[in-house]
């Protein structure tokens, strides 16, 4: 992928991640909230995956 569709991708991982671990804590659902936080983290991977390719591009 390069470097703005996995900042994309990240972004859309982070947004959904926090809404799924709000809805998991609004109805008391651990697992929803639990996969909410991994999937955060998982696009603050992506964003940092794109930005390391982003500076090898510019090398």
């Amino acid at each position: 992928m390069s470097e703005l569709s996995d900042k994309i991708k990240g972004t859309t991982d982070k947004v959904v991640g926090s809404v799924k671990e709000g809805v998991g804590k609004a109805t008391n659902n651990a697992e929803l909230e639990a996969e909410g936080k991994a999937q955060q983290v998982k696009g603050k991977v992506e964003n940092v995956k794109g930005t390391v390719k982003g500076k090898i591009n510019d090398l």
